[in-house]
């Protein structure tokens, strides 16, 4: 009896690469809209003559809509192809940011960033269902990181290019020329058709759909790896999301630390976690133990969180730290998308992405609230407590969800 190898040929290797490509690409575009707003926001209030309130509700509107439907998009990815869910959440957000551009209309502009939104559902369970199905484990991690890091660069390309292009043709010509880089990743996935699959994983995935086809796909969202996974990327917004947005006016309430010297230490923390996620994800090609990985990259962001509470350093001190921080935390990235794939079945990979990734959703909802009353009554230090408390009790979710497979 002779044995098949299912080894990935010439032709199938460049379809893979093809697919990570375009995937990245279309998550850059998901980040890139995510920081449309803030660069431009209080041109947009004084054009619109709106307080900060009324037109932060189209964020709110946004983050509300995305948390909502994108579970039924992952229902959705995984009942059909996901590259074309992806290619539709790419043009509906397309689509309503130059409507939000081209209409001269405040309410229109709110309800656009609500189809923006609804078009966000996509990425998450589009991107990691295509790259869990047509990317080997052993390469996964690796692509997870490169997926990560491609959305890290659309958030650091937002703030720059969207105030030139509003010096050149205004915030609205801005809007348009996003939308055309929506439209340009949509068409990149077109082009490129379905992506090749090896065989084996193939037959896989067809039993795999055969199977969940009897079965209630919403009863595997209940299972405590699932609930778990999605309590797992909510603790780690609020730690991650806490130091990215609330760490300038942290350090300014608790030690009195001058404007740029926090925002060079928050410009490192960013910079070190771009770079601790290709670290991470070279070291998930190397250890299959991703909640090792995971713990010790959060206790280095709790133990900083700490001593930021606690003591209040010099420049460079601080400086160093919040570059550790940013580095450990971005580690744990990659090693995070691994335990979420590791108990989810083959088949599931877009309602299970699609339904813990609303952790981020709904931590953008709860941390403004949290961190404002904090801030408002003067406990900036148990805000940092709190966060390092966040990546304490992620690191005992993380440890539980991979013992549970």
């Amino acid at each position: 009896m002779t044995q098949t190898v299912d080894l990935p040929l010439p032709s199938e290797r460049a379809s893979e690469t093809r697919l990570v490509g375009g995937v990245c690409f279309a998550h850059f575009v998901s980040h890139y809209y995510i920081m449309l707003l803030a660069p431009l926001f209080l041109i947009i209030r004084e054009d619109y003559g709106v307080s900060y309130t009324e037109l932060g509700l189209a964020l709110t509107v946004s983050n509300v809509v995305s948390t909502v439907f994108q579970t039924p998009a992952g229902f959705l990815v995984d009942r059909m192809s996901a590259r074309v869910v992806l290619i539709a959440g790419l043009l509906l957000g397309a689509g309503g940011l130059a409507v939000a551009g081209l209409v001269n209309s405040f309410w229109v502009f709110v309800a656009m960033f609500g189809v923006v939104g609804l078009g966000n559902t996509a990425y998450h369970p589009a991107d990691y269902a295509l790259l869990s199905q047509h990317v080997p484990a052993e390469r996964a991690g690796r692509v997870f990181s490169f997926h990560t890091f491609a959305g890290m660069l659309g958030n650091a390309a937002a703030p720059a290019s969207l105030v030139y292009l509003h010096s050149i043709m205004g915030w609205r010509g801005a809007f348009v020329a996003a939308a055309a880089l929506g439209l340009i990743a949509a068409i990149i996935l077109v082009v490129q058709g379905e992506p090749q699959t090896a065989p084996g994983r193939a037959a896989l995935a067809r039993k795999a759909e055969a199977q969940d086809s009897a079965s209630d796909g919403w009863r595997l969202l209940t299972a405590p790896p699932i609930l778990l996974s999605l309590v797992f990327f909510i603790l780690l917004s609020f730690c991650g999301g806490g130091l990215s947005n609330y760490l300038i006016v942290g350090l300014a309430a608790l030690h009195g630390t001058p404007f740029n010297v926090a925002n060079t230490a928050l410009t490192s923390l960013l910079i070190m976690s771009a770079v601790g996620v290709l670290v991470g994800g070279i070291l998930t090609g190397r250890t299959s133990r991703h909640s090792v990985v995971a713990v010790c990259g959060l206790m280095v962001t709790a133990i900083v969180c700490t001593l930021i509470g606690l003591v209040d350093f010099n420049a460079l001190a601080l400086i160093l730290l919040m570059s550790a921080a940013g580095f450990f935390s971005g580690l744990t990235m990659p090693s995070r998308d691994m335990i979420v794939r590791s108990v989810t079945p083959p088949g599931a990979y877009g309602r299970v992405f699609g339904f813990v990734s609303t952790g981020f959703n709904i931590a953008g909802i709860v941390l403004p609230l949290v961190f404002g009353q904090l801030l408002d009554h003067g406990y900036a230090r148990e805000m940092f407590f709190f966060m390092a408390a966040c990546a304490l009790l992620a690191m005992l979710a993380a440890t539980i969800t991979a013992s549970s497979r």
